[in-house]
């Protein structure tokens, strides 16, 4: 089979990492008979200072053209990089809340695992971890306080500043669908993340899950406030399969499950709509203090293309034959170092791309 990769690397270490993610899937595709054909685009830092802008139409017009988009990260040190001196909708990061709109991608998945290997390395303790964890944060991406009327302005001397977090019905059935049905491919469970004691938003989000709910008999679903499950988090992590929330709260917990893993540098993401064409990347950022010097960790990115190939690609078997060289390497004692501990063999960017293509 023949596959369309739009390929953004970035800014920071988005290049390096997304070199060696493409080392990955030549391997796979050299594997299992596949060809991958990319197009590179820019976005980010590195497009604004090409075109002056965070993303061009054309770029988004090449995206749209492909079977689906592998991002490596944008942005850059806020206090230190010219790209924050200009305005909101002109910076790194809006370039990426662009094509999230234009590609239609309104669910963001994101693992939180704990690989057996780094155990050591998360911040909890053993009794809270066990034998480890793994779930998935399922979080509408296109709507909420992040896409709704605002507004910044001075009344009688005094100035104010307004955010707005509209849902509709559809926007939430469509991202509760995605919960359910992720949950239907893992332990069945589901809990729904809302603020229903305080906003009608939220209490309109409860509402709907629990109708989009009765469709899936066999999810078992729990309702959790997102105060709460921020407690949750750190205290039983265990204790969750899907977790499934709006827009800004899910921005919020994804981050705090990404960090009791241990590293961020080992977890992907996948930017999905109602289409194949999705948008993957991992969870960190450009780390533009590394940039450069090897050090980067590329594991998830690398992930994230294992999650091109099982959700855009339906590349079940390559998927899983992807996790399990990372598996196989960090079995063998190689560590980035961000990842480093006592008695591991300590390599770089190239390298860790290297041994797991090889061991596929």
């Amino acid at each position: 089979m023949e596959y369309k990769v739009t390929l953004i690397p970035g800014d920071g270490i988005g290049p390096e990492i997304v070199r060696e993610a493409r080392k990955v899937l030549d391997k796979v595709g050299e594997r299992f008979g596949h060809t991958f054909h990319y197009t590179e685009i820019l976005m980010g830092g590195a497009s604004i200072d090409a075109c002056g802008v965070p993303l061009t139409e054309e770029a988004i017009a090449k995206a749209k053209a492909g079977d689906s988009v592998l991002l490596g990260a944008v942005g850059g040190n806020v206090g230190q990089s010219n790209w924050y001196q200009l305005p909101p909708d002109l910076r790194p990061e809006a370039g990426l809340l662009k094509i999230r709109k234009e590609l239609g991608l309104f669910c963001n998945l994101r693992p939180a695992v704990l690989f057996r290997q780094l155990k050591n390395a998360c911040p909890l303790k053993d009794e809270l971890i066990g034998d480890g964890f793994d779930f998935v944060v399922v979080r509408e991406l296109t709507g909420g306080v992040y896409f709704g009327p605002r507004e910044t302005k001075t009344e009688n001397g005094i100035r104010k500043a307004v955010d707005t977090m509209p849902y509709d019905e559809n926007e939430i059935k469509r991202i509760a669908r995605w919960a359910f049905d992720v949950a239907m491919k893992r332990n069945k469970r589901v809990c729904s993340v809302d603020k229903a004691n305080v906003l009608d938003t939220s209490r309109l989000w409860r509402q709907v899950v629990r109708e989009v709910s009765a469709e899936y008999p066999e999810v078992e679903l729990t309702d959790m406030l997102v105060d709460n499950c921020a407690m949750q988090m750190v205290k039983d992590p265990r204790q969750f399969d899907v977790v499934l929330t709006e827009n800004m709260f899910g921005d919020i917990l994804s981050d705090e499950a990404s960090m009791v893993t241990g590293s961020i540098g080992m977890l992907a993401s996948a930017s999905l709509g109602e289409t194949k064409l999705g948008l993957y990347e991992p969870s960190h950022g450009s780390a533009p203090d590394i940039a450069g010097q090897d050090k980067a960790n590329p594991i998830a990115t690398i992930l994230s293309a294992a999650m091109m190939l099982r959700y855009s690609f339906d590349l079940i078997r390559e998927a899983d034959a992807v996790e399990e060289a990372i598996n196989r390497v960090l079995d063998q004692g190689f560590r980035t170092i961000d990842i480093m501990s006592e008695g591991c063999t300590l390599v770089g960017t190239a390298q860790m791309g290297d041994r797991i293509a090889a061991e596929l």
